[in-house]
């Protein structure tokens, strides 16, 4: 296990490479709203450690173990996430915070009991799939809602933002994980949708639609 600013930057790298496989330092600085030369020499002593593959002006690399590191970290981060919401009741807005100090508790037996006390769930409060001890995560097909068509019936699965604002947002206008809606229609003129939930419809922004993730038409 690498110390927590390590263990930061090693789950920063991992999400920043998922589009790209690769990471550059700017990407990163900006990221953690840090100095090029901290980064720089943060990066360095992670490829000293064998966590990431790095040559100066070319882009960061996760290796195997900076992998295995990534996952497990946010294994902690997003089992953390779920027990503060189904066992001690708080909101899926409250709990980014807390788990970001939580993934860091150094107990893997302390995990696996909490996952077990959960019944072994797939995926977090927004949706985000929860990686088991081998560092595995169940895939599933989903699309932003901005991107679904009129008429057509789907379920919300995720969110692709956990800020408090965009979570409180969504708690404002009634919506959560799990629940199905109707696209009623989608404006052309600025990429707002319609949908309607239990008979009451209920307007987005585009950039809020485009946040929500949903699956397949419901039957």
């Amino acid at each position: 296990m690498g110390t927590l600013t390590e263990e930061n930057y090693i789950k920063s790298i991992y999400s920043l490479s998922l589009a790209t496989g690769e990471v550059f330092v700017s990407e990163l600085a900006k990221k953690l709203e840090v100095k090029l030369p901290t980064v720089n020499s943060m990066v360095k002593k992670l490829a000293a450690k064998k966590f990431v593959a790095y040559a100066p002006y070319q882009g960061i690399k996760l290796t195997d173990k900076g992998k295995k590191e990534a996952l497990a970290i946010i294994r902690k981060h997003r089992l953390a996430e779920l027990f503060l919401v189904k066992v001690m009741g708080l909101g899926w807005e409250e709990v980014h915070e807390i788990a970001e100090q939580l993934e860091h508790v150094n107990s893997e037996r302390f995990y696996n009991r909490m996952d077990e006390l959960l019944n072994y769930p797939k995926a977090d409060p927004h949706g985000e799939p929860i990686p088991d001890t081998h560092g595995k995560i169940p895939t599933e097909k989903r699309t932003p809602l901005s991107a679904q068509k009129e008429g057509k019936k789907v379920k919300i699965i995720a969110v692709s933002v956990d800020q408090k604002s965009f979570l409180d947002h969504l708690n404002a206008k009634g919506l959560q994980i799990g629940d199905t809606i109707m696209i009623v229609k989608r404006e052309l003129f600025d990429g707002s949708v319609t949908i309607l939930k239990s008979q009451k419809e209920i307007v987005l922004s585009h950039q809020v639609s485009e946040n929500i993730l949903v699956s397949g038409d419901e039957t």
